[in-house]
């Protein structure tokens, strides 16, 4: 095993809603998450206190995050202080993004 190089059989991974699948690798101060959703998958609304931002790298994903919705494609990109509430739904195929958290999320470790 590489101490710098880590291979998507290494990430956890976890099932964090029906659907919706997050692999994560993570160094000493913050985490990288990829995100894969089957379509029309639902992350619930939800709030942590780590600051999250992130990048759509394919399909459409429907996403709310305070008081503000918008459809997202493929090269989008939110920011996600900690607290805010959010939720984001899977549009009609497959949805896969990247995700990064500090500090590290305990959860997804």
């Amino acid at each position: 095993m590489s101490q710098y190089f880590v291979s998507r059989e290494q990430c956890s991974r976890q099932r964090i809603f029906p659907g919706v699948d997050i692999f994560t690798a993570c160094g000493r101060h913050m985490m990288l998450s990829l995100v894969e959703f089957e379509p029309g998958a639902v992350v619930e609304e939800h709030s942590h206190p780590h600051e999250q931002v992130g990048l759509l790298l394919e399909g459409e994903l429907h996403f709310t995050i305070g008081d503000e919705s918008r459809t997202l494609g493929p090269g989008e990109m939110w920011r996600i202080p900690g607290g805010v509430k959010h939720k984001a739904i899977a549009g009609p195929s497959p949805v896969r993004a990247l995700d990064v958290f500090y500090p590290i999320r305990d959860d997804y470790r």
